[in-house]
């Protein structure tokens, strides 16, 4: 990354980021294959990632408590189960040939696409959670796997959490999204030290979109933009494919 223009190209795909992420979800599925084209290896772009995804889930945890909207503990106990999956998952990822990488980031993203476009309809109606007993403990055995996905690569993930935390602990929107920043911030922060010690986080360009993803969180969490869901999506949907295509047949 040499050239001037990759620095402001960065603060806008993390404000684009940022904003999506924050009435969306998804949108590390653009951030990882921008650093990529530009031409960071794709392991030290899936490390630098997290930079800004550790960032922007730390602005988020702080948010939901100022609003004293917490699961705790529950979110704990899921987040300690994700943390060690992720440790497993990140390794993976810094061990993986490059190219390799491309292919399966590009399976991923389409098929969180198919999710994005057929994803169940969520019921905003008040539930009786399932956050004890059985189901805690089969949430602390999921969640170990589902951080093995976050730590070796999280794009998408947001979707998998979300759906998992509904429909099988049946928390609402408000409390599925405040535990899901911070199970996201737990394991990401594991993940980037394994990404970090293997010397695969490129810094300033990490804070760079993190910056840029933290203004585009922050302004996003202050406009009404539920009329314009739809057209998130649809935008996400289109930069997925395309860049997937890109990863699955082009070199970069």
């Amino acid at each position: 990354m040499e050239e001037w223009y990759h620095y402001p190209l960065l603060i806008v795909v993390g404000f684009t980021v940022g904003f999506i992420n924050t009435i969306a979800g998804g949108a590390s599925l653009i951030s990882l294959p921008v650093l990529i084209f530009l031409g960071l290896p794709p392991s030290v772009a899936n490390g630098t990632n997290r930079v800004a995804i550790v960032f922007q889930t730390a602005i988020a945890t702080a948010g939901f408590k100022s609003k004293g909207v917490s699961t705790f503990p529950f979110n704990i106990y899921l987040g300690i189960s994700a943390l060690l999956g992720a440790i497993i998952g990140a390794q993976l990822a810094v061990d993986i040939k490059g190219e390799t990488f491309n292919k399966i980031l590009a399976i991923i993203m389409i098929v969180v696409v198919l999710i994005i476009i057929f994803k169940p309809k969520i019921n905003l109606s008040e539930l009786t959670e399932r956050t004890t007993g059985k189901y805690l403990w089969l949430s602390i055995v999921a969640f170990f796997f589902i951080g093995i996905y976050g730590g070796f690569i999280n794009a998408g993930i947001g979707f998998v959490i979300i759906l998992f935390l509904h429909y099988f602990n049946r928390m609402n929107l408000v409390r599925v999204n405040a535990t899901k920043v911070v199970l996201v911030f737990i394991y990401t922060l594991s993940a980037l030290i394994v990404f970090a010690l293997n010397d695969k986080v490129n810094w300033q360009v990490g804070a760079i979109l993190a910056l840029g993803n933290g203004f585009g969180a922050w302004v996003s969490s202050r406009v009404s933009v539920k009329k314009g869901d739809g057209f998130i999506k649809t935008f996400l949907v289109v930069m997925v494919v395309i860049m997937a295509i890109k990863l699955w047949f082009f070199d970069l």
